[in-house]
């Protein structure tokens, strides 16, 4: 028998068997959570939450017309996928008084003109950094005096919101935190 009949046969084999498995609904690895070896696709993919901890937090700079302040979070995966954080959002208080609201990246709005957000990998957390400026307007001296000795009572409170495959498909999630 010819040679290139049998391997033709085998190539088409495949092809059939790839296409079966390919358009049957099912996936062979949940790469999600890790959870099945096969799972049904029409269930909605639920992506593990994001892991938000806050790295660091300190006064850069104070004088009489502004203070510095630099906040890092480190952001940490476990969904064996990557996942797309759009925006970090948040609040920071001192002494439960707010004193600054900001936020690292940014929520698409109608056209997706740029790509501002965050790529967070399953292997490795992400360091996202933000510095925030305030402005001394005499209104309350006694948080400045807290500032220039450098011994604030800080609270962050905010909100992460992250897509699983992309920013146009699948379901928006949203990560409340806290940190005192």
């Amino acid at each position: 028998m010819n040679p290139k009949i049998i391997v033709g046969a085998v190539v088409a084999a495949l092809v059939i068997i790839i296409g079966i498995i390919g358009f049957s609904g099912f996936s062979i690895i949940d790469d999600v959570s890790g959870g099945n070896i096969i799972s049904p696709s029409e269930a909605p993919r639920e992506a593990l939450p994001l892991e938000i901890e806050l790295e660091y937090i300190s006064i850069l700079e104070v004088n009489e017309k502004a203070a510095t302040i630099q906040v890092e979070f480190k952001v940490t995966n476990p969904n064996f996928k990557s996942v797309i954080l759009q925006v970090v959002t948040y609040s920071l208080y001192e002494n439960d008084v707010r004193i600054a609201i900001s936020q690292i990246g940014e929520r698409p709005v109608a056209m997706l003109e740029g790509s501002n957000y965050f790529t967070i990998l399953n292997d490795r957390p992400t360091i996202l950094k933000d510095t925030i400026t305030i402005k001394n307007t005499g209104n309350t001296p006694e948080l400045w005096e807290t500032l220039v000795s450098n011994t604030p009572q800080w609270k962050i409170k905010g909100e992460a919101f992250s897509n699983l495959s992309s920013i146009t498909a699948g379901k928006e999630n949203e990560n409340t935190f806290e940190f005192p």
